[in-house]
């Protein structure tokens, strides 16, 4: 196969790919698809443009969108206590993120924090560098923001208000990690996996957590009001972290919140369905055959169809794999126009940005070609509005 120089700038100059399995939103189509500039100008079953890239019968697929990955800040901190260069973790990250096929992420910035207090020391950083790189043409994915906002944090209002206005911030979300709630239900867990994380003694952890616990609720009935104003008075996308009980449904379409992300019961999902929410699912959880930390199985949540979406979370290859492994599992009726839309098209709803996820006349030229080895999704070129970036 003949590829062309890499990189590509995006031109007016129409470049055409044929001989494709291209994924549509509701079909796989052979044939062929034709872009100029950033954007896609045809997509077709005819005969092949003259001059066009043969891709041998494999797939092409729009690019991804992540709304949900933490990946960044674990570059930030490679280790306990062990903090990177931030503008080095973004390219690191941004590498994996391209790697694994998403063309748009939002990278997901804790505002606020109960034990992690770096976060608050590391957030305008993250933000700077992210907004620094791309300025520069730095980074190979788009990333935009998902703040990640902990309402049990009482400086949560203020790093908030700081922050949204900047353009790259498109999504906000409410979370409450305190010890006993939401997914931190089993403390025994909750003590042990903080072990792991921060080196401290199970006494140590114990008395921080129930002065967390002691002060969640006040802090929480304050922070959280405050929090989804401002986020209703930009109009940005609100979601809701960690749902579990029907009662956190229920704040949350009192609140005007839209999505529920990564709900951990089965009870919290079916309700989330009634109240007519989108639901966010992780990719993880559904390769790994069950939660990290106890809660429901997105495969279960998948057999009742109370998924919309999927997000990375913590492993951006997860994306890629997971719509494949979909189609490939006869249980869940999903074939893979619909598993790919669930992270494509599906995400950039969610996100206000649907001049993308898709691939039909006008949309952003943000394409994968994907061949199959042994099962597995490999990733042969990335497009980015027209550009050739991996």
């Amino acid at each position: 196969m003949n590829l062309p120089p890499h990189p590509i700038a995006a031109t007016d100059v129409a470049i055409s790919f044929g001989n494709a399995h291209v994924v549509l939103a509701d079909r796989v189509i052979h044939g062929f698809v034709v872009i100029a500039g950033d954007r896609i100008l045809d997509v077709g079953t005819g005969p092949t443009p003259a001059g066009s890239l043969d891709l041998g019968g494999d797939y092409l697929l729009p690019g991804l969108v992540d709304i949900h990955t933490d990946h960044f800040e674990k570059h930030v901190f490679p280790r306990a206590h062990v903090r990177w260069n931030i503008m080095r973790a973004l390219l690191a990250h941004d590498a994996q993120v391209i790697g694994g096929g998403i063309t748009t992420v939002f990278d997901s910035l804790c505002v606020g924090a109960t034990a992690t207090l770096e976060r608050r020391e590391i957030l305008a950083p993250m933000l700077e560098a992210i907004e620094a790189a791309q300025a520069k043409g730095m980074l190979r994915a788009e990333h935009l923001v998902h703040l990640r906002c902990e309402i049990t944090d009482a400086l949560t209002p203020e790093l908030t208000a700081a922050n949204i206005d900047r353009p790259v911030v498109r999504l906000v979300s409410v979370m409450e990690h305190v010890p006993g709630l939401r997914q931190s239900r089993d403390l025994t867990a909750y003590i042990d996996r903080r072990q792991k994380e921060t080196g401290k003694s199970a006494d140590v952890l114990r008395a921080e957590m129930d002065q967390a616990i002691a002060d969640a609720g006040d802090i929480g009935a304050r922070v959280r009001p405050r929090v989804v104003d401002l986020a209703h008075q930009r109009a940005l996308p609100l979601m809701s972290h960690d749902d579990t009980e029907v009662a956190h449904i229920e704040l949350a379409k009192a609140d005007g919140v839209a999505v529920s992300e990564f709900p951990c019961t089965l009870e919290a999902a079916r309700a989330a369905r009634a109240a007519g929410m989108a639901i966010v699912a992780g990719a993880p959880n559904l390769l790994r055959g069950g939660s990290q930390s106890g809660n429901v199985a997105v495969a279960d949540l998948l057999a009742e169809g109370l998924v919309d979406v999927l997000a990375s979370d913590y492993v951006p290859r997860s994306l890629l794999d997971c719509a494949f492994a979909l189609a490939e599992e006869p249980r869940f009726g999903i074939d893979l126009p619909r598993a790919v839309a669930m992270v494509a098209k599906a995400p950039a709803g969610i996100a206000g940005v649907d001049d993308r996820g898709e691939i039909a006349p006008g949309k952003r030229a943000d394409l994968l070609h994907v061949a199959l080895a042994d099962g597995h999704p490999c990733l042969k070129q990335v497009w980015r509005a027209g550009r050739r970036v991996s």
